[in-house]
């Protein structure tokens, strides 16, 4: 592939000449002092115009239509016209270009010109089809141009070129329907084309007019419309009998769709004004392209959407997404046009329509799974992706789709045998030139080619279509998924409340034997304590009566919680505080603070924490305060990591040297239960008691 490799290298831009139809000066673009030149300038302007200033050889203030030119493409400003010659500015680095040509002899005004190209507008825009469009097109541009044959020619997938319409004189052979391989315009051609909308070659047998004095082959002429093309484009239009061309792009966001190429059998002017009105037509024709190509796939994009929406309230009712899709395999299969369609769930296969072996089909599953480009496969030449592809036989034409590392669809197409009709056989061989020197081809007759192994396309719309059809199954599975889970939940949830439902009536029938139980030791311990009369045995009996009372508090306040098996210990507390407080009067009560943190606590462990709370404030309340009826009392719940601590501080008397009762052995004991540790420390004045014990049991 030299050849094509060195024409797509070719520097077309640098050529250092110009068309001698044409003229063309360099100047300094701060200076405006011209420093070269290319044409007949000595007859068109003066014998002495190298070193002039640009201004006075054109007759007119250069410097501030330069000042209008901006740098880089479609930087062009037109200058008045001199010497029966249409003058163009362009820059280009530091040089300020001006070409002249020669002005058209059109009659038409402005006005009927822009009448006309209304009217032409108005016929691309009633255009039902891009076939009837590209028609009319080139109808029109053969009326602007008056050349002899003009064409509609689009560009491939492949880069290859295709005649989609054709207007020409009758006399002529047709190009229409022929194929061009990319090789005959190259890469950098086709840069040029978007940036310079139209280009002509007025007679192929010019001879260049180089840019004199010597060293300025390298200024850029690539928006210099009398650039002297490459000699390899000269040579391949002598090989087409063409004598001069004109090309019109069509640009469709600023991307090449094709071009408007124009052939005279004779040498053939195309002045600028008609290639302004060209290449007006021609942005017309770009947007009525892109409206009837959004259109067509506005369709297809709605037929597609409609299958989506019949599947959508089935996935969502059916909690087997590939059940649906089996059922729907064959409305499936036409959705995207396909031959055959194949769901693969794990090793299973489901297919209708022209498929292969199951076998076969799991097979190509497993190479996609693989495959680590993307969850979609799209090919037309199966072959050329995957090696075993003529176990396939004819099917060649794949759309694939992984919903998951489970489940695979499948659109299959048979192959399109093509006969594709080429202007002259691209697979010959360019002659090679020993000196290096490059050729086009020199035969254009027509030449068929017949293509097999390749299926019909897939279109941007199909795949847009499976990759939306992906998304919605992956969002019935995660609904199918969600629904399971919330089931789940509320199956837990019922059994929660049932137990407890169970907690209830079990603590309600404990609750209220051990209330009885306790109101009967407390009546005893009373009786036992009137008895006894005035002393210390009395005195002792209303202490454990006390007690008692607390323990009732503590039980009671447990079975109002809701929780089973955890508890939140601060509302525990606090609510058994709040008790306490009424049973020891309003003087403590008013003086009794709580400051108590959220700790989570398993029920058994609250418990025990609830008894030596109650025995702490009860002793504060009979040992801190001699004599007194209340006292400032705090009581502070805290938790560090996995340990609590509850502090129990009075501002009395302190501990003192006071003998340990029955409290006191008993706190000790539920203390020792939950593996805590009890400090007394002096609270400056009065008694700080500290419990430290984990949240949980080792």
């Amino acid at each position: 592939m030299r050849e094509l490799t060195l024409c797509d290298r070719e520097p077309i831009h640098l050529s250092g000449a110009v068309q001698p139809h044409g003229a063309m000066l360099v100047a300094d673009s701060r200076t405006l002092r011209v420093v070269a030149g290319a044409g007949p300038l000595e007859e068109l302007l003066a014998p002495d115009w190298l070193g002039r200033d640009l201004s006075d050889l054109l007759r007119q203030d250069v410097g501030v239509l330069a000042d209008a030119a901006p740098v880089g493409p479609g930087g062009t400003v037109l200058a008045s016209p001199v010497f029966g010659h249409d003058v163009a500015l362009h820059r280009s680095g530091p040089w300020l270009i001006a070409e002249l040509e020669p002005s058209g002899d059109d009659d038409r005004s402005v006005p009927a010109t822009l009448g006309w190209l209304d009217a032409i507008t108005v016929g691309f825009e009633r255009a039902g089809t891009l076939k009837t469009l590209c028609d009319r097109a080139v109808s029109a541009f053969r009326a602007l141009t008056g050349f002899d044959r003009v064409m509609i020619y689009r560009f491939l997938d492949d880069e290859a070129g295709c005649v989609v319409a054709e207007d020409r004189d009758p006399s002529l052979a047709s190009f229409l329907h022929h194929h061009f391989p990319a090789s005959d315009i190259p890469r950098q051609a086709r840069a040029l084309y978007v940036r310079n909308r139209t280009r002509v070659i007025p007679d192929v047998e010019y001879v260049p007019a180089p840019l004199r004095p010597a060293g300025f082959d390298g200024t850029d002429l690539s928006d210099v419309a009398i650039r002297s093309v490459s000699p390899i484009h000269i040579e391949y239009l002598r090989n087409m009998g063409v004598r001069a061309s004109a090309s019109i792009s069509i640009v469709k966001d600023g991307v090449l769709w094709g071009l408007v190429a124009c052939h005279n059998m004779t040498p053939r002017l195309m002045p600028r004004n008609i290639r302004a009105a060209a290449a007006a037509m021609a942005s017309a024709l770009a947007r009525q392209i892109v409206a009837k190509e959004e259109a067509d796939a506005y369709r297809h994009r709605l037929a597609l959407r409609s299958e989506e929406d019949a599947l959508r309230p089935l996935l969502s009712q059916e909690g087997d997404p590939a059940k649906v899709l089996a059922d729907r395999r064959d409305e499936l299969r036409k959705m995207l046009d396909a031959d055959g369609f194949a769901l693969v769930r794990d090793q299973t296969v489901t297919a209708i329509g022209v498929t292969p072996s199951d076998d076969d089909v799991r097979a190509l599953a497993r190479f996609l799974r693989l495959r680590e480009d993307g969850p979609l496969f799209a090919t037309r030449e199966l072959s050329l992706d995957w090696p075993d592809a003529v176990s396939f036989g004819a099917t060649t034409g794949v759309l694939a789709a992984r919903i998951d590392d489970r489940l695979t669809l499948m659109w299959l197409r048979v192959e399109q045998i093509e006969e594709i009709e080429w202007a002259g056989n691209p697979h010959k061989a360019v002659p090679h030139d020993p000196s290096g020197s490059l050729h086009p081809r020199a035969s254009f007759e027509s030449w068929s080619e017949t293509v097999r192994g390749r299926a019909r396309r897939w279109t941007l719309e199909q795949l847009e279509g499976v990759q939306r059809l992906r998304r919605l199954l992956r969002e019935a599975r995660a609904s199918d998924q969600l629904r399971r889970l919330n089931k789940e939940l509320e199956r837990a949830g019922a059994e929660k409340d049932a137990l407890l439902a169970q907690k209830d009536l079990l603590m309600r029938e404990v609750d209220h034997r051990v209330q009885n139980s306790l109101q009967l030791v407390s009546s005893f311990l009373a009786i036992q304590a009137r008895d006894a009369g005035p002393g210390a045995v009395a005195d002792q009996l209303r202490e454990a009566r006390s007690r008692l009372s607390a323990v009732a508090l503590v039980h009671r306040r447990l079975y109002r919680e809701d929780q089973i098996e955890t508890i939140d210990l601060s509302r525990y507390l606090g609510e058994l505080l709040d008790d306490m407080k009424t049973s020891l009067g309003e003087d403590w009560a008013r003086q009794m603070t709580l400051d108590v943190a959220p700790v989570l606590i398993p029920t058994d462990r609250a418990v025990n924490v609830g008894l030596i709370a109650a025995e702490l404030v009860i002793n504060a309340s009979k040992y801190a305060y001699p004599g007194q009826n209340g006292g400032p009392l705090e009581v502070t719940l805290e938790q560090f990591r996995n340990r609590l601590r509850l502090i129990v501080a009075d501002n009395g008397v302190g501990k003192g040297n006071k003998s340990d009762g029955f409290g006191s052995r008993m706190m000790k004991a539920v203390v020792q239960r939950i593996d805590g540790h009890m400090e007394y420390l002096n609270n400056e004045p009065g008694l700080r008691a500290v419990l430290t014990a984990p949240i949980e049991a080792d």
